[in-house]
């Protein structure tokens, strides 16, 4: 994302109207972009509301790469480690069962009770699961989270 692209925003609110996840929290992504100019916005909350769904960008009349911006900007903060405590902790069940969401015996169970199997994961294979490991720790992915 070009800094000079972002300049063109003239700050229409059409990506903050679009963001169904403005509705809910705070974010506010005419905000981001604005403040992002300016100054470090690493330390704001709000930067890690985005589900980048991409209805911003999608919308923007100006054809900036909202939530592409929103995605480097969290790239620099977790390279400067600024994570949410949430989000650094899908990070290591990312890193320790190579996928995002538990499948320990308990969510196992729940699955069973309402007639779903096992989901075909690493958790099943476990030299998948080695594989998924080596990846991220060559990516220095895993040294990012620590």
């Amino acid at each position: 994302m070009k800094n000079s692209e972002i300049l063109t925003c003239f700050q229409c609110g059409t990506c903050t109207g679009s963001c169904p996840s403005g509705k809910y929290t705070s974010l506010n992504v005419r905000r981001i972009i604005k403040d992002s100019i300016k100054k470090d916005i690493s330390e704001q909350l709000d930067l890690w509301m985005c589900t980048t769904c991409y209805n911003c960008q999608e919308r923007c009349p100006r054809g900036i790469k909202v939530t592409d911006a929103i995605l480097s900007l969290r790239e620099k903060a977790v390279k400067n480690g600024k994570i949410l405590p949430a989000h650094r902790a899908v990070c290591k069940f990312l890193i320790e069962m190579g996928h995002a969401v538990p499948i320990d015996d308990i969510h196992i169970a729940i699955r069973e009770k309402i007639g779903l199997a096992q989901p075909e994961t690493v958790t099943k294979y476990p030299r998948a699961l080695k594989d998924v490991k080596t990846l991220l720790a060559s990516t220095g992915f895993d040294e990012l989270i620590k």
